[in-house]
C-alpha cells in the first residue's frame, strides 16, 4: 500500500489534483492523508475570499479573519474533498494544520511515514508557496519524493 501526504489549501478542490490522486489510487493500492495549512485569510488569493466594501473616506482595506475562521475555512476545504475522494473509492483521512505549510507538514511527518508527497498549489503568478520554493524545500527537508501539481485556475470556495 502507498501511502501520500497531500497538502493543499486553495487548490484542494483544483481537477489537476484530483486527477493525480485518482491516478495514484488506480495505479495501485494507495491511501492519502490530506493536511491543509490553516493559511491566515489575509493571505488567500483574494477572488477566494468576498472582499469587503471599500472605505469611503480613506483608510486602509484590510480582509477580516481570525485564526478560528483560517481553521473553519480549512476544515470546510478538507471535509469537502475527503468526500469527494470517498465517493471515488480512495481510502483518505487527514486534518486542518499549522498555518505555515512547512509546520503543518512537520507535524504530520512527526507522527506518521508517508513514500510520498504532493503539494498542490495556485497558478505560478498567483502562488505564494511557489514564490518560496515550498515544494523543493520539502523535498530537501524531508527527503522524500514531492510531485508538484499546479492548478491552472483558481478554484472557487
Amino acid at each position: 500500500m502507498r501511502r501520500y501526504l497531500v497538502v493543499a489549501n486553495q487548490t484542494l478542490s483544483s481537477d489537476e489534483l484530483v486527477e493525480v490522486l485518482h491516478g495514484r489510487a488506480a495505479a495501485e493500492p494507495s491511501e492519502f492523508w490530506i493536511v491543509v495549512p490553516a493559511t491566515p485569510v489575509k493571505h488567500l488569493a483574494a477572488r477566494a475570499v468576498p472582499m469587503p466594501p471599500m472605505p469611503v473616506m480613506g483608510g486602509v482595506l484590510s480582509l477580516p479573519g481570525t485564526r478560528e475562521e483560517a481553521r473553519r475555512l480549512a476544515e470546510e476545504k478538507l471535509q469537502s474533498a475527503l468526500r469527494r475522494l470517498a465517493a471515488a473509492g480512495a481510502k483518505a483521512d487527514g486534518e486542518v494544520g499549522d498555518g505555515d505549510p512547512m509546520r503543518a507538514v512537520e507535524a504530520v511527518l512527526s507522527r506518521r511515514q508517508f513514500d510520498e508527497i504532493i503539494v498542490s498549489t495556485l497558478p505560478e503568478r498567483l502562488s505564494h508557496w511557489l514564490r518560496q520554493d515550498f515544494p523543493s524545500r520539502l523535498e530537501h527537508r524531508f527527503r522524500l519524493p514531492v510531485t508538484h501539481v499546479e492548478a491552472t485556475a483558481l478554484p472557487s470556495l
